[in-house]
């Protein structure tokens, strides 16, 4: 949702003004948010439970909707062959390292944070992973599990794949193809805006 996330105590990102302000309206309206931290999300401390009142899942979720069992992630850190990405998760969810990263003044660590997510992006759309898609085997197990859906999103690439009894879905790239995803009556659809 955000191209980074980093929370400092004090401060709120003015770049993302406008996404926190129809957050913040839906929770008002009585929505409930439940917001699936992904591998943009680098540190959270409180404001979307506290500000947002906004359910944080730091891994995943299962739910049961119209009797079928959905387990929903991000899916970051199980693409197996991306060591670099996993090395670079355990150093970017260090609490000291955060910890120091946050006494960097907000002007400077948001544009770096800005700046190096942005590279992250454009490495990530031209990597080869290899033919074993880790995301997909992670869904294929949950399913073994007894999940009817399971949804992951971290490799942006759209899928909507029938495995046994289940069904992976991956609804792609928002950022390329804006849509989002619906169950009704026992159906699945990836919707485009």
């Amino acid at each position: 949702m955000f191209d980074y996330w980093f929370e400092y105590k004090k401060v709120v990102q003015k770049g993302f003004f406008r996404s926190l302000a129809a957050l913040q309206d839906l929770s008002e309206s009585g929505v409930k948010i439940h917001y699936i931290v992904g591998n943009h999300d680098f540190l959270h401390r409180g404001f979307f439970e506290n500000d947002l009142n906004a359910i944080l899942y730091e891994s995943g979720l299962s739910i049961d909707l119209e009797g079928k069992k959905f387990y929903m992630g991000h899916g970051d850190g199980l693409v197996k062959n991306d060591i670099g990405y996993l090395v670079l998760k355990k150093i970017l969810r260090n609490k000291f390292i955060q910890g120091m990263y946050s006494l960097i003044h907000p002007d400077l660590g948001i544009a770096l944070a800005s700046k190096t997510s942005k590279k992250s992006r454009e490495y990530t759309k031209s990597k080869n992973y290899g033919e074993i898609d880790g995301v997909f085997e992670a869904a294929k197990n949950k399913i073994n599990e007894g999940f009817d859906y399971v949804l992951f999103g971290h490799t942006h690439q759209r899928e909507n794949i029938k495995y046994k009894n289940g069904y992976y879905i991956n609804l792609g790239s928002w950022l390329q193809k804006p849509c989002y995803g619906v169950f009704e009556n026992q159906k699945f659809e990836i919707i485009d805006l």
